[in-house]
């Protein structure tokens, strides 16, 4: 019996052994039959339904024989298969065993033959030796001219026949490897490698070329460098140098594909090599521009001379780029693009200096000159921007010669010095202002006839100036330029202001001292509305491309100008006040109310200065006549509320208001022709007198609250306290109608309507003795 019948019959006897394994049978089959009586009792729950019992039965024993002979096909399937893999183990043991035999037959015939491999080794080492002293024999005829040759390459070197020397450095070099390769074998041999000790042997023995080496790269490196001057004289060295760089390249580029060609076997690159002579020639090529750059100018580059260094770097590199691209470019290879490389080079220098000059202290005019050539001079046609120059590269891919963080650092500093100039230069322009104000003569007159000094002229011609020049640079420093000057301006102007103060305040000291007091003062109210004039020009530059950039436009200058001059105004209506004053204490007088000449004088005084007034221009001349009307009517207002006159009868009412109504008449007529309009806004001054008259005049008292109602239509700041002073002077006011107008005038108060400017609000009623309207005795 065969040993896979003995297993099968073996197996089959364990699976007839009942074993803890087909405890899982017994569970399935109890399911099994739970299943089935569940499914019996749900089919069969009534008595009718047992006649199908037959069929039932019938289909499940068909059910099941279908289930039993598909089992037994899968497991007949299966018993054939493990049978044949039983057959296939054993043929494969049987191989084993075969394979074993032979390689313990292998492995003594390999202990018999070792003694053979050591007899081979023997003889390996005596053919390398051979190979040796082959090699060395080869040789000796060249061993014995290195020295001589050494000595020839180096006369050549001194000479500079280069390309003679390069010639014998490579036979050198050559000698020197292949004595080195023989040395070490053949390449990919298994046996050993160089001796250190050989090869140092070798190496010493070689070390002139090495020396050669660095001698042809110094004479080399002095022709590329100098191959400007060469261009113009004789370019044959520079074009030697370029061949013997493009040898070189060419030597780098062999022995990198061998050794990458022959990595397995491990074969190290010359000594010195690569040499990547062609990248040398470019860096040597930068430092002599750098070199040829800072000598270029002889004149100190700071202060007035940074110029005239600027000036020179333009043209040395103009010079030496037409150099370049028609004598040099075509001593090298197309791939070399020389001209390019040259641009770069000049580039990276520029950039270099230019940021060392951006850190010096510079002046405005040295910080103008830079901005100016790098912005403008740079890209311009006379330099980069040459259209030659453009086609070979384009400049963009150079990028900024400056940063845009450094030139806005030279803008802020060209802005600052700026500054310090207009500052210096606004003082000393305000001190001869000063200066002309106690002369003793009149102010200059322009063409229009409008009084100025020199004030307006030097500001304005320097902040257009500044502007002019910064805008050659760019927008932005122009606008950022006008903003500084009107900065400047606005300190000016504050200076200015308090100077008119001083100047008023020294003039009421003493009026006798200036006798231009006045004149001066009208001068500087034109001087501002120049000023305002050209502010208004210079901020119109800036919003013109305010949409463009956000820079803010200083407002402060328009309100400088207009405080100044408000106070200018203000200090000529005080003057015009204090010439007036004689005559307003006249005012309310025996002399007033029985000769009036004191109005026509008072009006002889208006006429005076109006007619200074035409000196100023628009606005302020009708706004100074306007003020001078307005001035005259509240002091004589003023006047009649102190109650210097009481009146005692009709009649005394009569004559007294009789002359305010001349005196307005007079007034009026003046004033008109003066050419001032009577009415400011919608009231009419002069009117106002008249109206009080009319008050004063009028018979019958009970109809003052009709009459007084009327005048607060139009004046609608008159106060009880006024009203009052005027029903004093009438002086025969019952207490009941007094009591009834205060009483109105409590209740119907009007608000102040738009436009309206008071008057009643400057009077200021004095708490005084009443005397009599006539000058005979105080009132009891």
């Amino acid at each position: 019996m065969s040993d896979g019948d003995k297993n099968g019959r073996d197996n089959h006897e364990e699976a007839l052994v009942p074993v803890e394994v087909w405890q899982e049978l017994e569970r399935a089959e109890c399911l099994a039959r739970g299943a089935a009586l569940k499914w019996a009792s749900g089919v069969f729950c009534r008595p009718e339904h047992l006649e199908k019992l037959g069929q039932y039965k019938k289909r499940e024993s068909q059910r099941t024989a279908s289930i039993q002979s598909r089992l037994k096909s899968v497991v007949q399937s299966y018993l054939e298969g493990v049978d044949w893999g039983l057959g296939q183990l054993r043929e494969a043991r049987a191989e084993l065993r075969g394979v074993s035999h032979d390689l313990y037959k292998a492995n003594l015939e390999s202990r018999k033959n070792s003694e053979e491999v050591t007899t081979l080794e023997t003889l390996r080492e005596i053919s390398v030796s051979h190979c040796q002293l082959l090699a060395a024999v080869s040789n000796l005829p060249r061993l014995y001219k290195v020295r001589s040759m050494v000595l020839e390459t180096e006369r050549l070197v001194e000479s500079r026949r280069l390309l003679e020397a390069h010639a014998r450095l490579m036979e050198l070099e050559r000698w020197q490897d292949e004595v080195l390769l023989q040395l070490q074998g053949p390449r990919g041999s298994s046996g050993t490698e160089l001796n250190s000790e050989d090869e140092e042997l070798v190496r010493n023995y070689f070390s002139g070329v090495g020396r050669l080496v660095d001698a042809l790269a110094k004479e080399l490196w002095a022709v590329v460098g100098s191959g400007l001057t060469l261009a113009h004289q004789n370019p044959t060295p520079f074009v030697s140098a370029v061949r013997i760089v493009e040898r070189e390249e060419a030597l780098d580029q062999f022995f990198l594909e061998e050794r990458r060609s022959t990595s397995g076997h491990n074969i190290p690159m010359p000594a010195g090599r690569p040499r990547n002579w062609r990248d040398r020639f470019f860096k040597v090529m930068e430092e002599a521009v750098s070199a040829r750059f800072r000598s270029v100018s002889y004149l100190h580059t700071r202060g007035p001379g940074l110029a005239s260094h600027l000036s020179a770097l333009q043209h040395c590199i103009m010079g030496d780029l037409s150099t370049v691209r028609h004598c040099l470019e075509q001593c090298v290879p197309a791939h070399y693009h020389l001209t390019r490389a040259y641009l770069h080079f000049c580039h990276q220098f520029l950039q270099t200096h230019l940021g060392l000059v951006s850190g010096w202290e510079l002046e405005g005019g040295e910080i103008f000159a830079v901005l100016n050539w790098v912005l403008h001079m740079y890209n311009s046609s006379e330099m980069m921007g040459e259209p030659a120059l453009l086609a070979e590269l384009e400049i963009e891919n150079l990028g900024p010669l400056i940063s845009q963080e450094g030139l806005e650092q030279l803008q802020n500093k060209y802005v600052q010095k700026v500054r310090k100039s207009v500052s210096e230069w606004m003082h000393k322009a305000l001190e001869v202002e000063l200066t002309d104000w106690q002369r003793d003569q009149e102010p200059d007159i322009d063409h229009e006839g409008y009084y100025h000094t020199s004030l307006p002229t030097i500001i304005t011609q320097m902040l257009e100036e500044n502007a002019r020049v910064a805008l050659m640079i760019s927008e932005a420093l122009r606008d950022q330029t006008i903003q500084m000057g009107l900065y400047e301006m606005e300190k000016l102007l504050s200076r200015f202001r308090d100077a008119v103060i001083e100047f008023g305040k020294e003039h009421r000291k003493d009026p006798t001292v200036n006798k231009f007091y006045l004149h001066y003062l009208l001068a500087c109210i034109n001087n501002c509305i120049i000023l305002k004039t050209s502010t208004e020009s210079l901020q119109q530059q800036i919003c013109s491309f305010v949409s463009n950039r956000y820079s803010r436009i200083p407002l402060g200058p328009l309100a400088a100008l207009d405080r100044a001059v408000r106070k200018a105004c203000r200090l000529v209506m005080d003057h015009l006040l204090f010439e007036l004053q004689p005559h307003l204490q006249e005012l309310l007088s025996s002399t007033w109310l029985d000769q009036g000449d004191v109005t026509p004088n008072m009006c002889g005084v208006l006429e005076r200065h109006c007619e200074l007034y035409n000196r100023v221009r628009q606005p302020c001349r009708q706004r100074l006549k306007e003020e001078c009307q307005w001035l005259t009517v509240v002091e004589y207002v003023r006047a009649v509320m102190q109650k210097r006159l009481v009146c005692r009868s009709s009649d005394e009412q009569k004559q007294l208001a009789q002359r305010m109504t001349q005196d307005a008449q007079q007034l009026r007529d003046h004033l008109q022709s003066m050419e001032i309009d009577g009415t400011i806004g919608e009231v009419n001054p002069t009117a106002l007198i008249a109206a009080l008259a009319d008050i004063i005049n009028l018979k019958d008292p009970g109809m003052l609250l009709l009459e007084i109602s009327g005048l607060l239509t139009k004046y609608p700041d008159i106060s009880e306290e006024h009203v009052s002073v005027l029903l004093d002077i009438r002086g025969d006011v019952p207490k009941e109608v007094r009591k009834s107008v205060l009483d109105f005038l409590d209740q119907n108060a009007p608000p102040l309507p738009p436009g309206y400017r008071p008057i009643f609000t400057e009077i200021l009623v004095p708490s005084s003795s009443i005397p009599f309207c006539l000058p005979t005795a105080k009132c009891t």
